[in-house]
């Protein structure tokens, strides 16, 4: 049977990286995957973009209001989306879903994924945070957790050499403690991966 992974890790744990190797070890053996991440992730527009610079075209992107089950379906069958007519014929099977930025799923979308898995036999490969720069735990994560077939933390350090396990927010390089759960790099804004001890100095003893 095939399964759901949610591979999580807190930032620059190298997740889309590992995603991006993962799609070229299949397509290196003849297999075709499908590449998607949700819209609100605007880094990189419709690209998968890893911090060693590496690259690559989404087959989609998702919008909150998508069922992700019936989106994959017409990609994977070469449906214009647009149109909703075939556009290539004899296409491979899809050997694989691979979703970048899981986090921003809807609970919704994430049990889409696992009917693709339990019910298509397509496996669903999903990297992204499991909390974010407050401690609160992402939507999308926490239906994963629930619903991941296989859970796998990816890890990274913190600067003091610890462990990292949580998400710093930085705007214009000073740790903020609130605003809105999402903020995408860029303008300003970027994260740093803590450890808790870091992160309780940094915020003055507070987790969110």
């Amino acid at each position: 049977m095939a399964k759901l992974y949610f591979r999580y890790g807190a930032m620059n744990s190298g997740k889309s990286t590992a995603l991006l190797q993962v799609a070229y070890n299949y397509e290196e053996r003849g297999q075709r995957v499908l590449l998607a991440k949700p819209a609100v992730d605007t880094k990189g527009d419709a690209q998968i973009i890893s911090r060693l610079g590496v690259a690559r075209e989404v087959d989609f992107l998702i919008t909150p209001q998508d069922d992700v089950r019936e989106l994959f379906a017409r990609h994977a069958r070469g449906y214009d989306p647009d149109a909703l007519v075939a556009t290539v014929d004899n296409l491979p099977p899809v050997a694989a879903l691979l979703v970048d930025e899981a986090q921003f799923l809807t609970g919704e979308q994430v049990e889409d994924l696992q009917r693709i898995a339990t019910l298509d036999g397509v496996p669903v490969l999903t990297y992204g945070l499991r909390t974010d720069f407050q401690t609160h735990i992402f939507p999308g994560s926490q239906r994963l957790l629930a619903l991941a077939n296989t859970l796998e933390e990816l890890k990274t350090i913190c600067r003091c050499g610890k462990k990292a396990i949580l998400n710093g927010r930085q705007v214009d390089g000073r740790f903020i403690f609130a605003g809105d759960q999402i903020s995408i790099d860029g303008a300003g804004v970027s994260y740093e991966s803590l450890c808790a001890s870091c992160y309780l100095e940094e915020s003055g003893g507070s987790f969110g």
